[in-house]
């Protein structure tokens, strides 16, 4: 497995911080099938030492040359590759295609430990000049002045987790972003959740199971995932959800959906669904609204849970349910009232 843009930037901080020259290269655009995303980074030392991954081993040869290159002269590159169906093939990819590499000569240590730990952040760099800002849920400050319309691209790349090339006054710029990872909290040890958690955890969701109920919430019944034993409004309560969490009610039983509800809808969560029919549902609704919610608030709970494909079986319902959750994310879910 290729080492995260986390590893490969906590690594060059390391070796800025000893004194080493590094130079980063980063995906900034690809054509066809690539083996890395647009985004992934490798990191090479001054005596050649690299860590990180752009192309699964097509190129990287190529690329560590050309950073050496950059440590030496300070120079920013962009680097162009055809990645052969015959090279391809060696990299476990069905075609061929075409990778656009930007290398730079690393900052300074504490420059590139923030691109490491602060999240979430969005490093806009002018592949041109190497100038750079980086955008926060704040503001924005650097070397380039970003128009308002330039913000709200980023802000979208942000929420759309989409690293890419934009382009403002015939400038190009590489949009990065580093988020917090995705979370998803899931009230219920039941077979839906069994089925649930694979496909998100493969969706790049950190799962966390909540149930009191000990018998349900096993090692044995969940390997692989974060139990919490404990009552679900204690639970979040603890976990915090924030913009990056999904929450997911699958009990039926109000004792535990309806307290997780409630710390859901104090919540940032971008996403909030329940189990249960539209009459359980017009119930659940009756009762949050005696405790004080108003038909707004309410507005944001997905109920019944899921996409309507017509799913039967549990892991049919769980696919309903990850597509809803990915179509919040992206911004294209449609607000049903409440």
């Amino acid at each position: 497995m290729a080492d995260s843009n986390d590893d490969v930037l906590n690594q060059a901080a390391n070796w800025l911080a000893s004194g080493k020259g590094v130079a980063l290269a980063t995906v900034i655009g690809t054509w066809g099938s690539s083996p890395r995303p647009v985004g992934s980074q490798l990191a090479v030392m001054d005596d050649g030492e690299f860590v990180g991954s752009v192309s699964g081993g097509c190129i990287e040869g190529a690329v560590i040359g050309e950073g050496l290159s950059s440590i030496s002269d300070g120079k920013v590159r962009i680097l162009d590759f055809g990645v052969t169906n015959e090279q391809a093939w060696e990299v476990g990819l069905a075609c061929g295609g075409d990778i656009k590499i930007f290398v730079e000569k690393a900052g300074d240590h504490s420059d590139v430990s923030r691109l490491a730990i602060e999240r979430p952040l969005a490093s806009v760099t002018n592949i041109q000049t190497g100038e750079r800002s980086l955008v926060t849920s704040t503001g924005s400050e650097g070397e380039i002045d970003l128009s308002s319309d330039m913000l709200l691209t980023v802000h979208k790349a942000l929420r759309d987790d989409r690293s890419q090339l934009c382009n403002q006054d015939g400038q190009s710029l590489f949009v990065h972003i580093f988020n917090p990872p995705l979370r998803m909290i899931i009230v219920g040890a039941v077979h839906i959740s069994q089925a649930l958690i694979p496909m998100a955890q493969t969706a790049g969701f950190e799962v966390t199971v909540v149930d009191p109920r000990g018998s349900f919430a096993t090692d044995a019944r969940f390997p692989n995932v974060a139990l919490i034993n404990e009552w679900p409004d204690d639970a979040l309560e603890a976990l915090t959800p924030d913009a990056r969490t999904a929450i997911v009610t699958l009990t039926h039983d109000p004792k535990l959906d309806d307290p997780a509800l409630e710390k859901a809808l104090n919540s940032d969560a971008f996403y909030i669904g329940s189990l249960g029919s539209k009459r359980t549902h017009a119930s659940r609704l009756d009762r949050l609204r005696a405790s004080g919610f108003s038909a707004e608030i309410l507005n944001r709970i997905n109920g019944p849970i899921g996409l309507d494909l017509g799913a039967i079986s549990p892991a049919e319902i769980a696919v309903a349910v990850l597509g809803e959750i990915i179509a919040a994310k992206h911004g294209k879910l449609e607000t049903v009232s409440a």
